[in-house]
């Protein structure tokens, strides 16, 4: 499947349809776009004004108008909470899975959203079974570990990843494809918001630890090739998943000592 990754920092449906545009003209079947992509990261009490619903009907319109699926970030009210959330829209307009952030940043993100609690949420697109995590859960190895056991070949990850931590997208977002046998396409924000500077350096990590594609640090259009037999070469290659011994990780759910 070949997958386009926006990086930048322009939030709204208008960048979101030239992106699916050009996207679509260089062949992409799956757009992936950053966190909070349709906002903006610094909300504050003006994450309670977003609609779900509203929001994937408008970006399912862009989705069937140029025929390619789309992931996209938007708050989503959920009763008197705010989650930070990552939708996936299928090519005909459909929502096909919606991925609440289960691991929130920082002060501003605790006090702005409400953690989800399902670590794990799928589809399928064109054979390829396609996971969704946000920005900092990928920095949890239990997440994207947890995603492998379930079967996820491609792992969507809209990020809003800040300097001076550009040693996520440079090395620990291709270890943990590697340690995996997984894709993961990590669509990072870029450029300044507010006191923030986002980092660019979007990317596609292979299952073999390789990087298919990197930008810098300014708005780009990734576009890279996903082949689930690479995945199948990698895990023959590197069994870390058959190998494991689950009955020797029984303390890895005990807090850390203080």
């Amino acid at each position: 499947m070949r997958i386009a990754i926006a990086q930048g920092c322009r939030p709204g449906f208008g960048a979101l349809a030239a992106s699916a545009a050009q996207a679509a003209s260089l062949g992409a079947r799956l757009l992936i776009t950053p966190e909070l992509s349709l906002t903006g990261y610094l909300l504050g009490p003006r994450a309670q004004a977003w609609e779900g619903e509203q929001t994937a009907r408008r970006v399912g319109e862009i989705a069937a108008e140029h025929r390619l699926a789309v992931v996209y970030g938007v708050p989503e009210r959920d009763g008197d909470g705010v989650h930070n959330t990552a939708r996936l829209i299928g090519p005909d307009g459909a929502v096909l899975a919606a991925y609440r952030k289960t691991h929130l940043y920082g002060d501003q993100e605790r006090a702005t959203f409400t953690p989800g609690g399902q670590p794990v949420v799928q589809a399928d697109l064109d054979g390829l079974r396609i996971g969704l995590l946000i920005c900092y859960d990928v920095e949890f190895p239990e997440t994207v570990r947890a995603h492998a056991l379930a079967g996820t070949d491609l792992l969507a990850v809209p990020t809003a990843l800040m300097r001076p931590y550009e040693f996520v997208p440079r090395v620990l977002v291709p270890a943990r494809a590697y340690e995996n046998g997984l894709h993961i396409a990590y669509a990072n924000r870029c450029g300044p918001e507010g006191a923030y500077d986002f980092a660019g350096l979007s990317c596609l990590a292979g299952p073999d630890g390789e990087v298919r594609a990197r930008a810098g640090a300014a708005p780009e259009l990734l576009v890279a090739d996903v082949d689930p037999a690479l995945a199948d070469a990698a895990r023959a290659d590197t069994p870390y998943l058959t190998d494991r011994r689950p009955d020797l990780y029984r303390t890895l759910a005990r807090s850390p000592r203080p």
